[in-house]
């Protein structure tokens, strides 16, 4: 009787320790703090920014044609990229373009370098300066076997190019500097974000600018030519004449923002509305040629350019 009742005294033993340790378990289970669920991707979020293309190259590429004054050339510039036109003295055209290019591989930096390039095109005498590549759908379709992977590939094309005094000239930009520096004739410009600088002192200048900073310099006592109308969607733009300037000058902001500065030869027109600080309607000095101005949000500011003494 002692010994069967010693074996089941050391098996209830046993069984109690069990249950402790089982009742101790469960307790660190419900008291433990819970963990944050792992986040899951959800379908509306943003992918993380793919990382940049370990190659660079840039090129130059320079090319030279005879150009008569007077000639016409056209510009179609790269989506990304500055655009420079100066004149210099003598009857040519002379493109200098810097390519850069972005990619993973040389053999990738190879077949954008065939694709991302310019055309210089002659008919008469009218010029034709077409940045081809990836941007441009139609011209894409003529190109056989480019992988689609190389389409969305960082590119630029910074073109300097110089022209006649005289010459007519048909600028569609992208993004990028823009400047136009010495030359007469028809200018037609259309350009998207940049910061644009015109040192012009005639012809038949109309440009029109997404945004930026513009700089419209005439270094001339009179516009030589029909005149100049240059709009800014957004942006500041800086019109700086010589004291002694001679021109009809309109200035309007459309919506948010006001036109400042002076200009010692500046009048108010007889027939023009009374001045607000977004709309001047004035003659410099005896008045001229018709130089109007135009910005839909931002500022118009008017600097007067020192007079230079005339050489004894």
């Amino acid at each position: 009787m002692i010994k069967i009742a010693s074996t089941t005294s050391r098996g209830a033993r046993a069984g109690l320790r069990l249950s402790l340790a089982c009742a101790f378990a469960c307790a660190l289970f419900v008291c433990a703090p819970a963990q944050p669920p792992a986040k899951q991707a959800k379908k509306g979020d943003a992918a993380p920014p793919a990382a940049p293309p370990a190659l660079t190259r840039t090129t130059t590429r320079r090319e030279t044609r005879r150009f008569a004054y007077g000639n016409t050339l056209t510009i179609v510039g790269a989506p990304v990229g500055s655009i420079t036109v100066e004149a210099w003295q003598r009857s040519e055209i002379e493109i200098t373009a810097d390519v850069e290019l972005h990619a993973d591989t040389e053999e990738d930096l190879a077949l954008l370098a065939g694709v991302n390039t310019f055309l210089l095109d002659a008919e008469g005498t009218h010029f034709r300066l077409l940045t081809t590549g990836t941007h441009d759908p139609k011209f894409m379709k003529k190109v056989k076997n480019f992988p689609r992977r190389l389409a969305a590939m960082p590119w630029r094309i910074d073109y300097h190019v110089r022209v006649p005094a005289v010459v007519d000239l048909d600028v569609s930009a992208g993004s990028g500097a823009l400047s136009f520096d010495g030359f007469e004739g028809a200018l037609q410009l259309r350009g998207g974000e940049c910061n644009a600088t015109f040192s012009l002192a005639g012809g038949d200048v109309t440009a029109t600018l997404l945004g930026g900073t513009v700089l419209f310099r005439v270094p001339a006592a009179s516009w030589r030519g029909h005149g100049a109308t240059v709009k800014l969607i957004r942006g500041t733009l800086t019109v700086a004449l010589p004291a002694n300037f001679n021109a009809d000058v309109d200035a309007t902001v459309l919506r948010a923002g006001d036109i400042t500065g002076a200009h010692d030869s500046f009048a108010p027109r007889e027939d023009a509305p009374a001045q607000t600080p977004r709309a001047w309607r004035v003659r410099a000095g005896g008045g001229g040629a018709a130089l109007s101005f135009e910005v839909g949000d931002g500022a118009i500011r008017f600097a007067q350019l020192g007079v230079e003494k005339p050489k004894q």
